[in-house]
């Protein structure tokens, strides 16, 4: 197998690469390399850049507003964008309900939605996860009774990330509760607006309420909200899982942080003392996680090849492996990156009365903390690690 890219492959990375450096306004990427929270503006104004560019959706058809990219012009745009680095349009539109909707929506939802998901003019986030319904996703209580020409929608959603900006969900819900588990979901579109739906923040380890609680009282949803058949929606959610899973792998992203590991590391520690790049024991960590990344890289590249020559149209089952090995990474570099500050990674110092003062440290150092302790949900949304492990067994092992 040629891994190796082609002269017009290579011409390809350095035109995207020139458009990164040229389009990403400075404000936005000096964010990005310090690890700092993206605004909701932040993100809007430059998917709004790409979609202008017309690269917004580059891996949905072309009808649709895709580029008709290959299978390796998509791998590197999204490498390029993730080394940049740059924000991804955000994934719960493009990357999740919109591939969902142009596969099994109507011609309806299709012209009303597909273009507003490009623009960004509707913010979307994700109703899956439930209380007491996470890797066992199956066991969802959510329900959708159908009265007429409305679906009368009464549960509860948690874990929602961002759902405090979002102007769409789309949700799994029990639409038939005398079904098997799998067999009596329905995969609807809700507008947040609705009377009935109520948004309260979950505030996280790292300080942040990046996640919510959803709750849904009475809530009418018309059944023109309906993306497919009643009933089939657990077919389309192992569909938009599968995708997701293999872009959970960020190899760009796990590269980028790598060079600003190595930076801080050879930088002169801010109270004195040895840089940790002179620390033989550490460097032979950072060699030991970018053998693992380059590992990861062949993996997904055959990946790519097998899309390439169209060998399937279905996610691979490698994607459970890029997603189990591609969290590990990323946390293992969050936690050397915590190691090279040591304790000016503290966000904040706490006063002898509990109060917080403000860092003492180095500027990068505040944002260590909260995104290391924020990277810890990387091994288990888009479906546990171990849930991964147990698909790798059954579709690739046959055990």
């Amino acid at each position: 197998m040629d891994l190796r890219f082609t002269a017009e492959e290579t011409a390809f990375r350095n035109e995207v690469r020139a458009f990164f450096r040229t389009a990403l306004p400075p404000e936005i990427r000096r964010k990005m390399v310090e690890g700092r929270r993206l605004g909701k503006d932040d993100i809007v104004r430059w998917q709004r850049i790409l979609n202008e560019k017309g690269w917004a959706v580059p891996h949905w058809p072309v009808e649709w507003g895709g580029t008709g990219w290959t299978p390796t012009q998509q791998y590197i745009f999204q490498e390029e964008m993730q080394q940049a680095p740059a924000p991804q349009p955000l994934a719960f539109g493009t990357s999740m309900v919109g591939p969902v909707i142009i596969a099994f929506g109507n011609d309806a939802q299709k012209n009303r939605y597909l273009p507003r998901i490009r623009n960004i003019e509707d913010w979307w986030c994700q109703g899956f996860s439930e209380p007491g319904s996470g890797s066992d996703l199956a066991s969802l209580k959510t329900s959708a009774k159908r009265m007429g020409d409305h679906y009368i929608v009464n549960g509860q959603k948690t874990w929602t990330t961002l759902a405090q900006h979002a102007d769409m969900i789309f949700c799994l819900v029990r639409s038939d509760p005398a079904a098997k588990k799998q067999e009596g979901i329905s995969f609807l579109l809700i507008d947040m607006k609705s009377p009935g739906i109520t948004v309260r923040p979950i505030v996280t380890m790292d300080g942040s309420a990046e996640v919510n609680e959803v709750f849904f009282d009475e809530v009418k949803v018309p059944v023109a909200n309906l993306v497919g058949e009643e009933n089939k929606g657990w077919d389309y959610a192992k569909y938009l899982l599968g995708h997701e899973r293999t872009g959970i792998a960020r190899v760009g992203v796990s590269k980028e942080r790598l060079r600003r590991l190595k930076e801080l590391a050879a930088l002169e520690p801010a109270g004195g003392g040895a840089r940790m790049i002179d620390d033989g024991h550490f460097r032979e960590k950072i060699a030991a996680v970018e053998i693992e990344l380059k590992a990861l890289e062949m993996t997904q590249l055959r990946v790519v090849a097998a899309e390439r020559r169209g060998r399937s149209k279905k996610p691979d089952p490698a994607s459970s492996i890029l997603k189990i090995k591609g969290s590990e990474i990323q946390q293992t570099i969050s936690e050397l990156l915590m190691d090279v500050v040591g304790p000016y990674a503290m966000p904040y110092q706490p006063d002898l009365d509990g109060s917080n003062q403000p860092p003492i440290g180095p500027d990068y150092a505040g944002p260590l903390a909260p995104t290391y302790f924020n990277w810890r949900k990387i091994s288990i949304y888009g479906g546990s690690n171990e849930i991964q492990r147990n698909i790798i067994s059954k579709a690739i092992l046959g055990l």
